[in-house]
């Protein structure tokens, strides 16, 4: 069922946190609008290891982070949603403006982000790497984002 999949951190930590036997992969966002370019990094982020764990920003998180009116759905059911995808095998809340407490706990054999991140340094990539972990950009799908979804219904309105 897709609500066994949403945890919470402490649930997150003793199910897939360090020791593992399998390739552990993170990524994090806010999911808002979920569309066919989170489906596709999603997907190339699965193929880096044997489990995908993703982090979504609560509704606190994104309001700090994108401002009103985000978010657009509420965090159960982005949370949900960003579940019941197939390449996903756990989903967790972080309310913090960035995920880096929880990739430090966790400690990812995999960080991934879009490739958008070149250049600048990605959150919590430091102690990744420094328990032996690595970091990866994956490209994005031209044309695919929740603010140009977002545009559009407002043009269309």
């Amino acid at each position: 069922m897709t609500e066994d999949r949403i945890l919470s951190r402490a649930e997150l930590l003793r199910r897939y946190g360090r020791p593992r036997e399998e390739r552990l992969v993170f990524t994090n966002g806010v999911f808002d609008l979920l569309h066919v370019g989170h489906l596709a990094s999603l997907e190339a982020a699965r193929a880096l290891g044997e489990r995908l764990v993703v982090g979504i920003n609560s509704d606190a998180s994104t309001r700090r982070l994108k401002g009103p009116p985000r978010p657009y759905q509420p965090e159960a059911d982005r949370a949900r949603l960003v579940a019941g995808l197939r390449c996903v095998d756990a989903v967790t809340l972080f309310d913090e403006d960035t995920p880096r407490s929880l990739i430090e706990a966790l400690l990812p054999d995999v960080l991934v982000k879009g490739a958008d991140y070149g250049g600048r340094e990605v959150v919590g990539a430091d102690a990744v790497r420094a328990a032996g972990g690595e970091v990866r950009l994956i490209e994005l799908v031209d044309g695919r984002s929740t603010t140009e979804i977002a545009a559009r219904i407002r043009e269309a309105g």
